[in-house]
């Protein structure tokens, strides 16, 4: 028997979240948190663990409902990978009834390791890079590029790019400003500011924004969240004309540096479309392994492309592409 828990109110949910070896930043109460209040998706977990007991598995799921895109349930929007936390066969081969039983679209699922149900079939693929900071900090620091990575962040020094780090609203409209212009430059709407204020609060000092400013412009700014020995690199945006400053190297190897005082033992550089190149071949000069991680569907459906640019996004004003990302991103995820 499987059963349904709200992870936002059972705090049987943190506490295993807390304790399982495999969980990731994606799976915590938090990242769901501010999932409902941005977007207002309905977290659930399904389990085999009875009411009253303590829970030995679980799979997250937001209950996605748009009359533009359909019902249905993904595990988990937004979030880069979200693998079914030892999970049985028992819990996994309920989904396919689940879907018929709430009368959805579809059933997703990203799984690191590629185990699902019979039925659920690769519907796209990404590219995961993970760096590896067990070594020492001059080991890590040898095998990133040289020309691409070391001397851009011995670059920045020369430059005098000033760093800042924290969660406040000031650093949030710095990180946002460039948000918007990087979103711009790749044809895209950005997600809504109010999802990056709701993952700061939400985290707290699991998270941080980190700019970089010439002369005091940013002219370059990332936001990393932590959980369970492993820190995520997971938005960035820069100023284009200032890139040859080394402002996101700098960025990149003080949240490495800082990560790794703290005691974490990998950093997630975020996965890529599967043959995107160059973001692979950026995140492969820091020394980062490659993984290929497919996302699955229920019922079975042919590989969907990547998605392509909405090229019209490069001429609209701020003002409407951010009103787009807002109206648009919560039937996305």
């Amino acid at each position: 028997m499987v059963y349904w828990i709200n992870p936002l109110t059972d705090s049987r949910w943190a506490s295993f979240v807390t304790r399982h070896p495999s969980s990731s930043v994606f799976h915590t109460h938090q990242w769901l948190t501010a999932l409902r209040l941005t977007y207002g998706y309905t977290p659930l977990v399904l389990t085999t663990s009875p009411p009253g007991e303590p829970l030995a598995d679980g799979i997250p799921f937001c209950r996605v409902e748009s009359l533009f895109t359909g019902r249905r349930l993904v595990s988990l929007p937004f979030s880069d990978h979200c693998h079914p936390l030892s999970a049985p066969a028992g819990l996994l081969e309920a989904l396919p009834q689940i879907l018929d039983q709430q009368k959805l679209k579809y059933i997703e699922l990203r799984p690191l390791d590629g185990r699902v149900p019979s039925g659920f079939s690769p519907v796209r693929r990404y590219w995961l890079h993970v760096l590896d900071l067990r070594p020492p900090l001059d080991e890590i620091f040898g095998k990133f590029h040289r020309d691409c990575v070391r001397r851009k962040i011995r670059r920045a020094g020369r430059e005098g790019l000033e760093t800042e780090t924290g969660r406040s609203d000031a650093l949030l409209d710095a990180f946002y400003s460039l948000q918007v212009s990087t979103r711009r430059r790749h044809g895209l709407p950005p997600q809504p500011r109010q999802w990056f204020r709701n993952l700061l609060d939400a985290m707290g000092e699991k998270s941080a924004v980190r700019v970089a400013r010439f002369e005091g412009r940013p002219v370059a700014s990332i936001l990393t969240l932590s959980h369970n020995g492993t820190s995520v690199y997971k938005y960035a945006a820069s100023a284009p004309e200032d890139n040859k400053r080394g402002g996101m190297q700098l960025l990149l190897w003080n949240a490495i540096r800082e990560a790794k005082a703290a005691g974490a033992n990998w950093m997630d550089l975020g996965r890529c479309d599967a043959g995107d190149t160059g973001l692979a071949e950026f995140k492969e000069r820091w020394g980062a392994e490659r993984l290929e991680i497919p996302y699955y569907r229920y019922p079975a459906c042919s590989m969907q492309p990547a998605a392509k640019p909405v090229l019209l996004a490069k001429h609209l004003p701020n003002a409407v592409l951010i009103a787009a990302g807002r109206l648009l991103y919560r039937h996305l995820g």
